[in-house]
């Protein structure tokens, strides 16, 4: 993610980064920093594993600490219930059927920091994300996979 680029939440998005940031600083860097210090107590810090194990986990969480700062410094919080109610956007849920089957597929259209498809949550940057924008009940978008274009029927939109 660059500097500056701005990064789309739902608030349940925003709330998951804010506790995760908090846990990070108020506990993480505590039990890491404990960790550093007893492995410099050990003596020798050059050929010392724990140490140098130790250091890398600091690495991380200050670069995730850091990452999650930048991101809540260029979010944009989704408004669900801005725009059309039948029109797929950010923060939508969407209930699709692949043409020629009978089965139901959940999603809901978030921002890429908050994409986890294999939990339905899908990124508006995504092939299946990208179609879906402004698409409304009734409509079919296709979608090209690594195995073929697949057809999709939109069967829901709402949240509820």
């Amino acid at each position: 993610m660059s500097m500056n680029e701005q990064e789309y939440l739902t608030p349940e998005g925003l709330k998951r980064l804010e506790v995760e940031l908090e846990h990070l600083r108020s506990v993480r860097r505590v039990e890491v920093a404990q960790r550093l210090h007893e492995a410099m107590e050990e003596g020798e810090i050059t050929e010392n594993p724990e140490y140098e194990d130790a250091k890398n986990e600091q690495a991380f969480v200050e670069g995730r600490i850091m990452d999650i700062e930048q991101l809540l410094a260029n979010a944009i919080l989704i408004e669900p219930k801005s725009g059309p109610a039948n029109e797929i956007r950010l923060g939508t849920k969407v209930t699709l059927t692949e043409v020629g089957t009978t089965d139901k597929e959940h999603y809901i259209i978030v921002g890429s920091a908050e994409a986890d498809p294999s939990n339905g949550r899908i990124s508006n940057e995504s092939p299946l994300g990208r179609a879906l924008i402004g698409k409304k009940n009734h409509e079919e978008v296709q979608v090209q996979t690594p195995g073929g274009a697949i057809k999709y029927k939109v069967t829901h939109v709402g949240n509820k």
